[in-house]
């Protein structure tokens, strides 16, 4: 009895011991969870698709003559819910083209490529927020985002008129560069001070050869015009004399 007794106090004495340290990990992984730092996620920006209804019809559909009538799975198989991304876009391109250009069938005019460019960065837009690390479409985002700077300085300087229609329809805000944008490095700076501390130095000897080519010419103008000292005429005189 004495002997069992023991185990049993030894038991229950290492099951508590067990809980204890199960209790202290479990307490120390709430600490790290809360250490650690986790990766901030951005805002979930509105997709351009959002403001389309699912129940629009296609671009190559919606001419047809007789295309209300039609059996109402056919419509949902013609319609934007059934659609691939590429349809989607061409949608929200002619939109977009109603809005801004005076002719939407006219692709080839400045703000058609200013719009057509706004729809395909949109896009990338989209895809970046889905796949955050391909560095490809960022590429690709970045040199599209460049095109319609350029693009929109171009019609800013053309025509003012349709450059303000454009952005304000597509929601775009200009700001002009810089006239003058370099940018700025720790070598240019001391590159840039040691030019001017040069320049200073070749200045102040410049100045100083100045000085000493005046004090000479004045010295020696002073020198013909003074008369000459009786020290140098009395030899003469003593000549005479004998």
């Amino acid at each position: 009895m004495q002997f069992g007794e023991d185990t049993g106090y030894a038991g229950q004495e290492w099951r508590s011991g067990g809980g204890s340290v199960a209790a202290e990990e479990r307490r120390r992984g709430l600490i790290l969870q809360a250490a650690r730092g986790y990766a901030t996620q951005k805002p979930v920006q509105p997709s351009q698709e959002d403001d389309l209804a699912p129940s629009m019809l296609l671009k190559d559909y919606q001419d047809i003559p007789g295309i209300e009538k039609v059996d109402d799975v056919v419509k949902r198989l013609l319609s934007l819910e059934m659609a691939n991304q590429k349809e989607k876009l061409k949608i929200k391109k002619a939109l977009l083209m109603n809005k801004v250009a005076e002719n939407p069938e006219d692709t080839r005019s400045l703000e058609a490529r200013i719009v057509a460019l706004t729809v395909k960065i949109h896009s990338y837009e989209d895809h970046m927020q889905k796949h955050r690390k391909d560095k490809a479409h960022k590429r690709y985002l970045q040199m599209s985002i460049d095109q319609r700077k350029k693009m929109l300085k171009n019609l800013r300087n053309t025509n003012y008129a349709v450059f303000e229609k454009t952005c304000r329809e597509l929601g775009l805000e200009y700001t002009p560069p810089p006239l003058h944008h370099r940018r700025a490095h720790r070598r240019l700076a001391t590159k840039k001070a040691l030019c001017i501390r040069v320049f200073q130095e070749v200045q102040k000897l410049k100045k100083q050869k100045r000085a000493l080519k005046a004090a000479a010419a004045a010295a020696r103008e002073q020198g013909q015009k003074s008369p000459k000292s009786p020290f140098k005429a009395r030899p003469e005189a003593t000549k005479e004399n004998q």
